[in-house]
């Protein structure tokens, strides 16, 4: 994905960016330094961190979304013909909740789930 690779150069970076900084700092402030660096890298990796989880969140929104459309794309081998309209509407409404809970998005979606974890 784009992310991850602009996000890892960044990263990299941010990491080398100490031996720019190092050699040139005074003795007495190279603690402070390091400190402030190590500071920097792991907000860094937080935000990173939450921008993936925010991504994989989408991703299995989607994920779940296709699964039932696709489920609801599926031919209706039940439907009668001979039902009045607000039955019909009714059972429409009843075989949408029904597909989505039998779509196996939960199945799909546990099996996928750990190849998106940062970890």
């Amino acid at each position: 994905s784009l992310h991850m690779e602009s996000w890892r150069a960044e990263m990299k970076e941010e990491i080398n960016r100490i031996n720019q900084v190092l050699p040139n700092t005074p003795a007495n402030e190279k603690t402070a330094a390091i400190k402030q660096w190590m500071d920097s890298v792991i907000d860094k990796m937080d935000h990173y961190k939450a921008e993936h989880h925010r991504y994989v969140k989408e991703a299995v929104t989607l994920l779940e979304l296709a699964l039932w459309k696709a489920k609801l794309d599926e031919k209706d081998e039940n439907a009668a013909a001979g039902r009045t309209k607000k039955k019909a509407k009714l059972d429409a409404e009843s075989v949408r909740k029904e597909k989505r809970v039998t779509c196996g998005a939960d199945t799909v979606i546990r099996n996928i789930l750990p190849f998106l974890k940062l970890e």
